[in-house]
């Protein structure tokens, strides 16, 4: 599932084509993806002027000017992407309809923005804008990484007296928003964490280490458009190539990148998802 740094380079490729932009058409090709679209979502997008787009976790938020936002979820397969650029960003014409081909946007300006999810486990719908932070989706997420509420005392006031794993705590969407296994695995090896470790057993000095690693991680990830596994594209269908700098997610049995240790990555199961990290440097 794209997390943060894929969620946010999505929304970085749509803004140049949709921000102050009307939707000349919307065609729903389907009734539902993971829930039921909303009644009559192609006529209340019709005629709207995107006003913003924004990022909350990882969900898209476009702000329009009827009061409302169009809230969209890649999923685990999800992709938005664009064609027809008139601003000469990118060079897909606009291609034939293809079957998982979902929501379809027809900008004014002659861009052509697709829902497109093999999957279906992804997911849009139309809330309230002045109230969408209360929507059930949004309303309990914790701190954007990336913001300033996201800070040292507000990481140690919610690992205290925890006793899950750091890991656990660290995917925990209500302490902090938006990260996900890649990016939690490579925040711990370049912290020396071992995803083992119980949050609350961990030094106040540690833990607050772990917010500029973070930022961090996440800044070079969005800087290099994501990580692409399997089935994520950038707006402009291209690659992301985060996952070319790695040091520890999926690198099982690949030696340590750690300076001046001998040691070899491992893999774990915590939760149901693997954790990769290396035993000798993590502690």
């Amino acid at each position: 599932m794209p997390e943060l740094p894929e969620v946010e380079t999505v929304r970085r490729g749509l803004a140049p084509v949709m921000e102050e932009q009307v939707i000349a058409g919307a065609l729903v090709n389907r009734p539902d993806l993971r829930w039921p679209f909303p009644a009559n979502m192609a006529a209340r997008l019709t005629g709207r002027r995107v006003l913003a787009l924004r990022r909350r976790s990882k969900y898209i938020l476009a702000d329009l000017d009827s009061g409302e936002s169009l809230l969209i979820h890649l999923g685990m397969s999800g992709r938005m992407l664009v064609s027809g650029d008139p601003l000469g960003r990118f060079v897909h014409d606009h291609p034939a309809p293809a079957k998982h081909d979902h929501v379809v946007l027809t900008m004014e300006n002659g861009a052509r923005i697709t829902f497109n999810d093999p999957r279906r486990f992804g997911a849009m719908d139309l809330l309230e804008t002045a109230t969408a932070d209360q929507h059930k989706l949004l309303s309990g997420i914790g701190p954007e990484p990336l913001g300033n509420d996201f800070s040292e005392p507000h990481l140690v006031a919610a690992f205290k007296g925890r006793n899950t794993p750091v890991k656990s705590a660290l995917l925990d969407q209500r302490i902090i928003a938006g990260l996900g296994n890649i990016y939690v695995c490579e925040t711990l090896f370049r912290a020396g964490i071992s995803p083992k470790r119980k949050a609350g057993q961990i030094t106040v000095s540690r833990v607050a280490g772990l917010v500029p690693v973070i930022r961090q991680v996440l800044i070079e990830a969005i800087e290099a458009g994501g990580s692409s596994l399997r089935d994520f594209r950038q707006a402009d269908g291209e690659l992301g190539y985060f996952q070319h700098r790695f040091d520890a997610y999926g690198r099982e049995n690949e030696p340590c990148r750690g300076p001046d240790c001998n040691g070899t990555i491992a893999r774990i199961v915590q939760s149901g998802r693997s954790s990769f990290y290396c035993p000798v440097c993590q502690r």
